[in-house]
């Protein structure tokens, strides 16, 4: 197994990391949060991060913490799908399939939560479920795979996520139409 320095696995794949802060800051500005100061990219840890104010309602943080899960699965997939169908079923290549292919698996790799907002979500989470919502008590398996997921990463989890969100299943789709 290759060990890469995550800095250069952040420079390789820096639109994903910018598109999860965005998910992050977008769902503070939908849920009226002060955001302080943003970071969307910068070679270092952590490669980007939103600062801002305490959250104290559970729905709130809930969005906040698995924006960028939403956003960026759904982004990855928007990328890579137009170019999966042209490819794989006309052969039709060119510099922009592979570009286009590069950008959706780059944003997919990103898309999982940081151990920090899974935390986060954790303290939330377990708060909420002592009053009864539902939300939070099914959150908890979603923490569970968030830490997992970051985990993973050493073994490239983030990468085959992506992979399987921007080939896997439209190959899955395509299998099933034909």
């Amino acid at each position: 197994m290759m060990i890469i320095p995550g800095w250069l696995i952040g420079l390789a794949t820096f639109p994903g990391v910018i598109m999860h802060e965005a998910a992050h800051q977008l769902f503070c500005r939908l849920r009226h949060v002060a955001v302080f100061d943003v970071c969307y990219f910068r070679i270092g840890d952590p490669a980007g991060y939103v600062a801002h104010e305490p959250i104290e309602d559970f729905n709130t943080a809930f969005l906040v913490s698995t924006g960028p899960l939403v956003a960026n699965s759904l982004l990855c997939m928007l990328f890579c799908l137009p170019v999966f169908v042209p490819v794989r079923i006309f052969n039709i290549e060119n510099p922009w399939s592979y570009f286009f292919l590069w950008l959706g698996i780059s944003i997919g790799m990103h898309a999982f939560p940081s151990t920090h907002d899974a935390e986060q979500l954790w303290g939330h989470a377990r708060r909420a479920a002592r009053s009864g919502n539902l939300l939070a008590l099914v959150s908890f398996p979603l923490v569970i795979l968030i830490h997992v997921a970051n985990v993973a990463r050493v073994f490239w989890f983030d990468a085959i996520y992506a992979s399987f969100l921007g080939l896997g299943l439209p190959e899955l789709l395509l299998r099933k139409l034909v």
